[in-house]
Formats: C-alpha cells, structure tokens, sequence
C-alpha cells in the first residue's frame, strides 16, 4: 500500500512540482479530518501512478496552512504542477476525490 507523504515547508516543492498532487490539510483535534484519513490512504492506495498524496498537519506547518489560505478543517487543494485546479472543504468521499484526479 502507498502511504501518504507527510508534508512540510521543507519538502513541499519537490513534492509539488511537475506532478499532480493531492493536498489534505488537517490537525489532530479536528474530528472530521480524523474521518478524512482512511479515504486519503484509500486514494493514495488507488491513485498512486496518477498523483502524490499529501497530508499536512497545520499545527506543524501553520506557513503552508498560510500560504493555501486555509480557513477551515479538513481543505483539500488538487494541484497540478504546483498551481491549484481544485479546492474543497470538509469531508470528501473517496470517488470525488479520484475524479477529481482523473480531470486533472
């Protein structure tokens, strides 16, 4: 199985660039990002050819949560080659997020 990719203000550009990449921003407090995390392994799992799957706790790295603007838990951003094509906010299920990458 693919594991996610913890990412960090110092691993975030080679993780971003010239890819697509899938974004989970989320903290440990938040319930509902909890509930996100088996559907972000799920997609890791599944989409691993086609994307880097990414989760970032914002507690740890508040200048990434800075730098995507994130207001609310759990944001989801889908990025292709470092610029975002979509956003998404609270609980997603596993298909929207696999056609989201398929689109992109």
């Amino acid at each position: 199985m693919t594991s996610v990719l913890h990412l960090t203000p110092e691993n975030y550009e080679a993780a971003v660039t010239g890819k697509v990449a899938l974004l989970d921003f989320w903290a440990e407090w938040c319930g509902p990002c909890r509930m996100l995390g088996g559907v972000i392994e799920q997609v890791a799992a599944e989409a691993a050819d086609d994307v880097t799957v990414a989760k970032v706790n914002v507690d740890e790295a508040m200048e990434l949560a800075k730098k995507f603007n994130v207001r609310n838990l759990p944001a989801i951003f889908l990025l292709k080659n470092g610029e975002i094509v979509k956003q998404f906010t609270g609980i997603q299920d596993k298909q929207t997020l696999l056609n989201a990458i398929k689109s992109a």
